[in-house]
């Protein structure tokens, strides 16, 4: 009884000494050579999968369209949706963001040969995006997730065709 009781309070300690998730900042050096400006018009259609269908916080930070203008500079880039959404990107970034009252953390930056952008919402959801040229520059390649509590919520891929 007594070795039952000690790991039910070690799990109960480590339960409440546990943290959220923070997110880790990632590389704000652009890789040599590589630029995603451009004007981009969705290609074909939406790849598209939802196991669960329920509203999470994090979503209201999930930008869609189907022309997209991006703009790279040496600091940032700019996302234009639809020339009506413009998101901007600082690279490195690692701050709080926020959509009306819905607060969520936020780095982005460059893993390999995509830029990364991770939202981590107050309730433990993570929407991760990235984005990457394929086929030689012609294709900008747009790939989202949305996970909580271990689950996959959503996977979006999108492909831009250069204009």
């Amino acid at each position: 009884m007594k070795n039952w009781l000690t790991v039910v309070l070690a799990g109960l300690l480590l339960c409440a000494c546990s943290s959220n998730e923070v997110l880790i900042s990632k590389p704000a050096t652009v890789p040599a050579g590589l630029d995603l400006s451009g004007d981009w018009v969705m290609s074909g259609s939406m790849g598209f999968s939802q196991p669960e269908s329920r509203e999470l916080a994090v979503s209201v930070f999930l930008e869609m369209g189907s022309s997209l203008k991006v703009t790279q500079t040496s600091a940032g880039l700019f996302f234009s949706f639809d020339r009506s959404i413009v998101e901007e990107y600082p690279f490195g970034e690692n701050r709080e963001v926020a959509v009306g009252a819905i607060k969520a953390s936020r780095v982005s930056g460059w893993e390999g040969g995509a830029y990364v952008i991770e939202t981590l919402d107050k309730e433990g959801a993570k929407l991760i995006e990235t984005w990457q040229l394929q086929q030689e520059g012609r294709v900008l390649q747009r790939t989202m997730f949305i996970w909580s509590g271990g689950d996959k919520e959503l996977a979006l891929e999108q492909n831009f065709d250069r204009i």
